[in-house]
């Protein structure tokens, strides 16, 4: 995205498709890119949260990586992350 886009924001969301494991093996790049091109004034990064989107469908793997999920927020800079869906 450009530095346009994301033209005063004071946070942001980052979304996977449960369903498409491609989706999730993305998001460290795009936290990466918002990372470089935001920042709030006093040079921190804007707080992130990451969403789990389509939880209606494919949970099995999923619900077995909670605690990894919390990990994996905590490690790459998310202010937490929550299960979400369109259709619930």
């Amino acid at each position: 995205m450009t530095r346009v886009y994301y033209r005063e924001a004071v946070g942001a969301f980052i979304v996977f498709d449960v369903t498409r494991p491609a989706t999730f093996e993305a998001v460290t790049k795009w936290k990466e890119d918002l990372d470089s091109k935001l920042t709030l004034s006093n040079g921190l990064p804007v707080s992130t949260v990451l969403l789990a989107n389509k939880c209606d469908q494919g949970k099995d793997g999923f619900r077995n990586n909670l605690t990894k999920m919390d990990q994996f927020c905590k490690e790459h800079g998310f202010v937490g992350w929550f299960e979400t869906s369109a259709k619930v």
